[in-house]
């Protein structure tokens, strides 16, 4: 099977051991108003900015720390948000031409994150000449996408990201599809999946929308989520919001997408959630975060140089230090991320240590640890039963991908084969 395409956002296990730094140029600030977006509400974290800007000083000192800090032949810096086109083309032309005055010999790639709907031509012409990959967030068909993805003044947006997709196309960018999967996704698997094979998507990641309701906390900071628990912390189960996927439905999305694939994509298109679990049964390294046994290694920069924990940890407590005052690597080596990291293995509830999936989900993301198991202890993941249903029922399927993949079987013949084996059984 082909090498999947892991490089999404950066999130690469392959990077040398060293550690992923994503940054936000334009932190939160966003031209789009989507309802799930759980990163809006930072703005409350920066009241002494009226605009949310890196500026060079903060990107010299990202560039250069980050380079020097990486023990491997390449780095990868990812750029996210919020919405990191507000920055302009020539922000990010500046971002190079520093990676080019401390890149050490080493090899530099980029990845952005975008919703699509300020890219033009020049946008284009500039990602495919600098060989971006870009992560597009687009969840379907106009009336799945729109249900939730809309702009400051509450119009939908499908048309203008379809758009960019199609311009990036014809520019020849390398594109993933980020596609959130929600309430209103996870009613329509097939229709979301067959719209990106229309529109001649090959890399796809199915990404689940789960948010808290606001505690006593969030509406202190002045903000609409709860924060996420802490990787040690006993947190009860409290009520998600009306567009958070249910647990089951998300399983019985990835099931159906994966039963469609198996039969007509495989090699074809690249789901990134099976090629993971592809991984998984092979003993590989995970190609995610938050399927690794434990995590840490997975820091964000701020637009104003301040470091955390994680992307879904930005809150002051997970603050590192700032990358203009101190050394990068002795905060990626802090006694408390070493423990943020490990938590995320030694908190496992006693639920999740005896389950027969544990070696691919492990656990999941510390994040969405906020459900009780079934005999009432706390910490259990949100998408237990989701993953769990998902996890077992392409159990066979993986076994055998991974027999005839170790045969030398062509890609071509595998999903026959495949099907046929595990029919046989």
């Amino acid at each position: 099977m082909q090498e999947p395409n892991r490089k999404l956002l950066g999130l690469d296990s392959s990077v040398q051991q060293g550690f992923h730094l994503m940054a936000k140029p334009a932190g939160p600030r966003c031209n789009l108003h989507c309802e799930y977006c759980f990163y809006l509400e930072k703005e409350a974290f920066f009241p002494e900015s009226k605009v949310c800007r890196m500026s060079d000083e903060v990107l010299e000192a990202y560039t250069r720390k980050y380079i020097e800090s990486q023990p491997g032949p390449s780095v990868v810096f990812a750029w996210q948000g919020g919405e990191p086109t507000l920055m302009g083309i020539d922000f990010f032309q500046r971002a190079l031409d520093f990676q080019k005055k401390y890149n050490m010999g080493k090899q530099i790639t980029n990845t952005l994150q975008t919703n699509g709907t300020i890219l033009d031509e020049a946008w284009c012409v500039f990602l495919s000449r600098n060989n971006f990959l870009v992560g597009l967030s687009i969840d379907g068909p106009a009336a799945v996408h729109d249900a939730f993805r809309v702009d400051r003044a509450g119009k939908p947006t499908s048309a203008k990201v379809l758009r960019a997709l199609k311009m990036m196309q014809r520019h020849g960018v390398e594109i993933n599809v980020l596609a959130s999967v929600n309430s209103e996704t996870s009613q329509h698997p097939l229709e979301v999946y067959r719209f990106f094979k229309q529109q001649g998507v090959q890399f796809i990641q199915f990404i689940p929308i789960i948010e808290r309701e606001s505690d006593s906390e969030a509406e202190r900071l002045g903000i609409s989520f709860a924060a996420p628990p802490s990787p040690t912390q006993e947190e009860e189960a409290t009520t998600v919001t009306p567009w958070s996927v249910e647990p089951q439905k998300y399983g019985e999305f990835l099931i159906r997408v994966f039963e469609e694939w198996r039969r007509n994509d495989v090699g074809k298109i690249f789901v990134m959630n099976f090629e993971w679990s592809l991984g998984a049964w092979a003993g590989a390294p995970a190609g995610v975060c938050y399927l690794s046994p434990r995590c840490g290694l997975n820091l964000i920069i701020e637009h104003n140089g301040d470091i955390f924990s994680c992307d879904h940890f930005m809150y002051p407590a997970y603050r590192l230090g700032n990358i203009l005052e101190g050394r990068l690597r002795r905060m990626v080596q802090s006694r408390n991320q070493i423990a943020f990291g490990a938590s995320k293995e030694t908190a496992l509830s006693g639920y999740c240590r005896g389950c027969d999936v544990l070696f691919a989900c492990r656990g999941g993301c510390p994040k969405q640890r906020f459900a009780k198991s079934p005999d009432g202890e706390p910490g259990l993941n949100y998408l237990c039963t989701g993953f769990k249903g998902f996890y077992h029922h392409v159990n066979p399927y993986m076994k055998h991908m991974m027999k005839l993949i170790h045969n030398g079987i062509p890609v071509k013949k595998i999903m026959a084969a495949a099907d046929a084996l595990v029919v046989s059984e």
